[in-house]
C-alpha cells in the first residue's frame, strides 16, 4: 500500500460520507457506527501496527494522508486517538482485539495513582470520545502505560464536550484495575500519547486550515458586492495571500514531523519531539491567524452555524489546544535551548535535535 493509494482511499471515504447533516448529528450525541464501520473496514486505525497485529507497519509519511483528510472533512470519529493506542499497543508487543474506539490521554491529562494493589484511582480531563469508547489509553510515568476498561466497575465517564461540540469527557477511577501496564515503547518521548496525539492533530490541522482555504477563496469568487467579485479588491487579495502562506508554513511542518517520528520499525527518533513542537507551535499559529482572516473574507455568514466555515473553525480552535498548544510546545523548546546555550545551539537547530 502506497502512499497515493491510502490518499485516494482517504479522500474517497470522507469526502463521500462526511457532511453537514452527519456532524451536526455527532453534535447532538449520535455515534455514526455506520462511517466508524468503513473506517474499521479500510484498515486506517490498524495501519501502523505490525503485520501479526494486522496492520501494514506503515511510518507517519505513510499515515499523513489519512490525518489531513480527517482534518479536511472534519470528521467526527475517533480515528486518529485509535490509531495511535493501536501504534503504541503494536509497538510495545501488546495485542487488543476490539472493533470499538480506543480513547487516548495524555499525562498532562490525568491526576492518576496505583494504589498497593496496583488499582487505579483518580480522574482524567477532556478525554476526547471517551463516552463511545470501550477502552483508554493514558500515560502515568515516562516509562509505563495503562491500557483500562471504561466499562470496568469503577470507572465512570462524566459526558462532555469541546469548543466543536464533539464529546470531551471527564473519566474518574476509583480502583479500577488495568488491562495492562505496558512499557513505553517510544524512549525518545516522556510522553507517546502526548507527542503522537500533538502530530496527528498538527496534520488534521493542516487539514482543515486547507478547507477554510479553499471555502474562502471560492467565497471570494463567488461574493459579488459593487458589481464585481470581492476577490478582485487587492486587500482582500491581500489576505488570503498571507492566509495562503500560513497555511503553507504549517503544513511544511507537519509533514516534516511526520518524516521524523518513530514507528513500529523504527522505535527511535531523536528529531521527533523537535519536529512535533515546531509542528504544533506552526499550526497552531497559523489557526489564530488563518481562521481570523477567513471569517473576515466570509464576513457574518461564516459565524453563522448554518455555513460550512463555522464546523471547521470550530474544530480548529478545538484541536489547537489538544495534545499540548502552541505556548506548552514553545516554551518545551524554549526551556530545552535555555539549558544549553552558545555554540552548540545552531548544530541542534539544524539538526532538528532537542539539546540533552
Amino acid at each position: 500500500m502506497n502512499n497515493d493509494f491510502i490518499n485516494d482511499a482517504a479522500q474517497k471515504l470522507f469526502a463521500n460520507e462526511v457532511d453537514k447533516g452527519l456532524i451536526e448529528a455527532v453534535e447532538k450525541g449520535v455515534f455514526p457506527l455506520t462511517l466508524w464501520e468503513q473506517v474499521l473496514e479500510s484498515g486506517f486505525t490498524q495501519l501502523f501496527c505490525k503485520e501479526s497485529d494486522g496492520g501494514i507497519e506503515a511510518s507517519w509519511e505513510d499515515a499523513y494522508p489519512i490525518f489531513y483528510h480527517l482534518g479536511y472533512s472534519q470528521v467526527p470519529l475517533p480515528v486518529a486517538e485509535t490509531a495511535i493506542a493501536r501504534l503504541i499497543l503494536s509497538a510495545a508487543g501488546h495485542t487488543l482485539n476490539t472493533q470499538h474506539p480506543i480513547c487516548i490521554a495524555a499525562k498532562a491529562q490525568a491526576k492518576l495513582s496505583r494504589d498497593s494493589t496496583g488499582l487505579l484511582q483518580g480522574e482524567i480531563q477532556s478525554v476526547k470520545w471517551a463516552q463511545h469508547s470501550q477502552w483508554c489509553l493514558v500515560t502515568l510515568s515516562a516509562q509505563e502505560i495503562a491500557l483500562f476498561n471504561l466499562s470496568d466497575q469503577g470507572a465512570q465517564v462524566q459526558a462532555g464536550t469541546d469548543t466543536s461540540n464533539m464529546p470531551s469527557d471527564r473519566v474518574v477511577l476509583n480502583g479500577v484495575q488495568p488491562h495492562a501496564v505496558i512499557s513505553n515503547p517510544f524512549t525518545n518521548f516522556e510522553d507517546s500519547i502526548q507527542t503522537c496525539g500533538a502530530c496527528a492533530r498538527a496534520v488534521m490541522m493542516v487539514g482543515a486550515l486547507e478547507f477554510a482555504l479553499d471555502q474562502s477563496v471560492q467565497y471570494a469568487k463567488d461574493r459579488v458586492q459593487f458589481g464585481k467579485p470581492i476577490g478582485k479588491n487587492q486587500a482582500i487579495q491581500q489576505q488570503l495571500a498571507l492566509m495562503a502562506g500560513e497555511v503553507a508554513v504549517a503544513r511544511a511542518a507537519a509533514y516534516m514531523a511526520c518524516k521524523d517520528m518513530p514507528y513500529v520499525n523504527r522505535l527511535n527518533s531523536e528529531q521527533a519531539q523537535f519536529s512535533v513542537a515546531a509542528a504544533k507551535v506552526c499550526t497552531g499559529d497559523a489557526v489564530t491567524n488563518g481562521t481570523s482572516i477567513a471569517h473576515q473574507v466570509h464576513g457574518a455568514i461564516g459565524f453563522t452555524y448554518e455555513h460550512a466555515l463555522n464546523f471547521a473553525t470550530r474544530r480548529l480552535w478545538a484541536w489547537r489546544g489538544d495534545f499540548g498548544n502552541a505556548t506548552t510546545w514553545a516554551r518545551m523548546i524554549g526551556q530545552a535551548y535555555a539549558k544549553q546555550p552558545g555554540t552548540s545551539f545552531w548544530h541542534h537547530l539544524t539538526e532538528r535535535v532537542l539539546p540533552a
